[in-house]
This record gives structure tokens, sequence and C-alpha cells, in this order.
């Protein structure tokens, strides 16, 4: 077992209303939020994150799915001295958790997250 990754944590879907998305989600997934603030919505979909960050944008990376990891400082530079690009460097976005990108040599997004607070549903 790779103990290095602990497996999928979050996608977090940016979007230029994040209200209007807010209400769609909440029906859609027939969930509310546990997390409502005007930066970041975060629901609890069958013990995943499923996130919606605001971004007027309409071009880029618009999802990012983010691994569970252990150490995101070793992590996120062992996968930079693979050849991933450094996107987002590790930063605390509140309490112990912390996140941060990579891009693959593909342009892909690959997030990593830190929480210790984080468990599986079973």
């Amino acid at each position: 077992m790779n103990k290095a990754f602990l497996g999928l944590r979050t996608t977090i879907y940016k979007v230029a209303d994040l209200q209007a998305a807010k209400e769609w989600y909440i029906k859609a997934f027939e969930a509310e939020p546990y997390f409502d603030e005007p930066y970041y919505i975060g629901f609890n979909i069958g013990g995943y994150e499923l996130g919606l960050q605001p971004d007027e944008s309409t071009l880029g990376d618009n999802v990012v799915t983010y691994w569970g990891v252990v150490d995101i400082n070793a992590q996120f530079e062992r996968l930079t001295a693979a050849g991933a690009t450094a996107y987002e460097t590790p930063q605390n976005v509140g309490g112990d958790i912390w996140v941060a990108t990579v891009k693959d040599p593909w342009g892909n997004v690959i997030g990593l997250i830190y929480n210790p607070s984080f468990s599986v549903a079973e």
C-alpha cells in the first residue's frame, strides 16, 4: 500500500456565480452545505468533499481533485522533482488544512491536501 497518498479527498468546481451554483448543487445532490462562506462552499457527499469556489474566469482549470497526503511539502517536492510543474505552492486554508497543486507534464492539475480531520465514511 502506498502510504504517501491516502486516496481521493476533495473535488472543487470553480464557478462564476457561487450562490446560483450552491442552489443547483443542493438540488442536484439533495444535500445542504456543511461549510458556507463567500470564498468557499463545501458539501459532504458520501464522506468526500465537493467544493464550490468562486472564479470569474471561464477559461482554465475549472475542476481540481485533491489527493490526501500525510506530508504535503514532501509530496509537492517529490512531484515537482518527477517533472510536474508547481502551480499553487502549499498554503494553509484554515485550521490544520493545507493544499497545493501541481500540473503534470500534460497540463492536468493534481491537487494535494493535508487534512488531519478528514475520515472516510464507512
